[in-house]
């Protein structure tokens, strides 16, 4: 379960890494809190990262501890890393151009997805 926290930890690191980043956009596009819809691009694009990535993490993080403990942490670690990288390369892609973002937006949610799949057979599978 060790892998499961570290990528846990991992995952809340990089939310608080974009939420810092919203902050320094703030201030380089003097955008003052509370205002969020303002129009300046650059904010709205970070801003809208980080607001994706607390969307996912909602299903991500539940989730994951359920197909550690039902299925395999080190699998469960495994999907959560290629969520860590999708999200890198969301972020990357959104920043440049939103309308690029399909590839890291599937490459973070599909392990999820599958994850939650995997446990809805094995739940099934175990009541049965």
């Amino acid at each position: 379960m060790e892998a499961v926290v570290i990528v846990t930890m991992l995952a809340l690191i990089q939310y608080l890494f974009f939420g810092i980043q919203v902050g320094l956009a703030r201030a380089r596009c003097d955008v003052s809190a509370p205002s969020t819809g303002v129009g300046n691009y650059e904010f709205e694009c970070v801003n809208r990262v980080h607001q994706n990535t607390l969307e996912q993490l909602v299903f991500l993080l539940p989730v994951l501890w359920i197909f550690a403990h039902y299925v395999d942490p080190l699998w469960g670690a495994g999907f959560g890393v290629v969520y860590l990288i999708g999200r890198l390369i969301y972020r990357a892609a959104y920043i440049k151009d939103p309308k690029s973002r399909s590839l890291g937006f599937t490459i973070s949610a599909l392990p999820g997805m599958i994850m939650a799949a995997w446990v809805l057979v094995v739940a099934i599978m175990s009541y049965l």
